[in-house]
């Protein structure tokens, strides 16, 4: 009788020892699992543990990694945000900031674009970049930290946007960067001066004007001008010139940008209407394909006043682009979508900058005064060709602000 009542009592403690051993493994692996989540400055867990439970959460972490943030290049701990923005000029930004905080606190607007180089050469803020300074390209419009710590704490995505050869201060401070003409002058179209993309130092410019934008607080680089200039090729000289087409060259430069900034968040402002002509036919540099390689995001500047009258967009025609906005911006990302569906590999996501500025110098009859209904038939268009995304250009920052969805 006092063997059969040790041999419960024995299984009795077996049995609560067992129970003690789970629960204390249970307790373990939640704690591996809350350290996922709040992590300790010092870690102490050793590189090669063989317990089972700290493997499967380093593969669940790798796992996480390679899903990545939904950009192309799954840029580290970069946030892709679903941007609905706006464009500002570097004076906007020093002296209407608020107004604009307050309207994206409001409105469905979650991003601006701010001007780190402009089409004039400035640079807008108070910039340490050397050569920056040696040029005298610096006038200081707003202040950079201060601006990124306050779009930063509103949750508002900021894109700092480098116009790359369009410069005329560095053409003229630094002529060996330019592009000539046959008289060894500078080669000037439209009253401007611009740099020879075939030179490295004029790319080390933009990058390093990028590197310090991110390091200051901006989400993203916007690059603009990424091309050749209009006018007659047979008029330019091109110092380091070689035998790469146009297009190549272009691209080279992003696939530089995509090396020295590697894990940012890279985007490229291009002429729409690239979208519907075949290889490089504009002849500057631009090849629809192609140009998107080496960026996560590509925005097509979608302005119905900047097509030509009777342009034929996707198979349709339309005879005074200005007044059909829905249409245009429609058939331009539908063409763009069917050409990037057949190519293999890399593809950046397409977000287009639309117009909120009238373009009365297109002509009697041409143009329309655009206003909230333009602004929202064309966002309609970005929804109804399948895309998510967009901006808005007015070079004055005067938008119709009625036009976006309120909170």
């Amino acid at each position: 009788m006092k063997k059969a009542i040790m041999k419960n009592l024995s299984i009795i403690l077996m049995i609560g020892m067992i129970a003690v051993f789970l629960t204390a493994c249970d307790a373990e692996a939640v704690l591996v699992n809350n350290d996922d989540i709040f992590p300790t400055e010092n870690p102490s867990i050793e590189e090669n543990s063989d317990d089972e439970n700290l493997n499967n959460t380093d593969d669940e972490t790798e796992e996480e990694q390679e899903k990545g943030d939904g950009t192309p290049f799954n840029n580290g701990d970069k946030k892709r945000v679903t941007v609905r923005g706006l464009y500002l000029t570097a004076s906007t930004a020093g002296v209407r900031l608020q107004h604009y905080i307050d309207l994206a606190n409001t409105t469905e607007i979650n991003a601006y674009v701010i001007d780190i180089k402009n089409e004039y050469g400035t640079v807008g803020y108070n910039s340490n970049v050397p050569l920056a300074k040696e040029i005298g390209a610096v006038e200081r419009k707003y202040d950079i930290d201060k601006v990124t710590k306050e779009l930063r704490e509103n949750d508002i995505y900021a894109i700092g946007r480098i116009v790359v050869f369009k410069d005329p201060i560095l053409a003229q401070n630094k002529p060996e960067y330019a592009i000539r003409n046959k008289d060894g002058g500078l080669y000037v179209f439209n009253k401007v001066n611009w740099v020879n993309p075939y030179n490295r130092e004029a790319w080390q410019y933009a990058i390093d004007l990028a590197r310090e934008a991110l390091d200051r607080g901006f989400n993203e680089i916007q690059f603009d001008y990424i091309r050749f200039p209009d006018g007659r090729r047979s008029d330019m000289v091109f110092d380091h010139k070689d035998d790469r087409e146009s297009y190549k060259v272009i691209n080279d430069f992003l696939a530089y940008a995509r090396q020295e900034l590697h894990g940012e968040i890279l985007s490229g402002d291009v002429f729409a209407i690239i979208c519907e002509s075949p290889e490089d036919r504009e002849g500057i540099g631009q090849y629809f394909e192609h140009i998107g390689e080496n960026l996560d995001y590509i925005s097509p500047m979608i302005y119905p006043s900047h097509y030509a009258l009777g342009q034929i967009i996707n198979g349709v025609r339309f005879p005074k682009p200005d007044l059909d906005p829905y249409g245009v911006v429609l058939n331009t990302l539908l063409r763009a979508k069917a050409r990037y569906e057949k190519v293999e590999g890399h593809t950046p996501i397409v977000r287009p900058f639309l117009q909120d500025f009238t373009a009365t110098w297109i002509g009697q009859g041409n143009w329309q005064r655009y206003g909230a209904e333009q602004a929202r038939q064309q966002i309609q268009a970005v929804y109804d060709a399948g895309y998510e995304e967009w901006l808005f250009w007015d070079p004055m920052n005067n938008y119709s602000v009625e036009a976006f969805k309120k909170y």
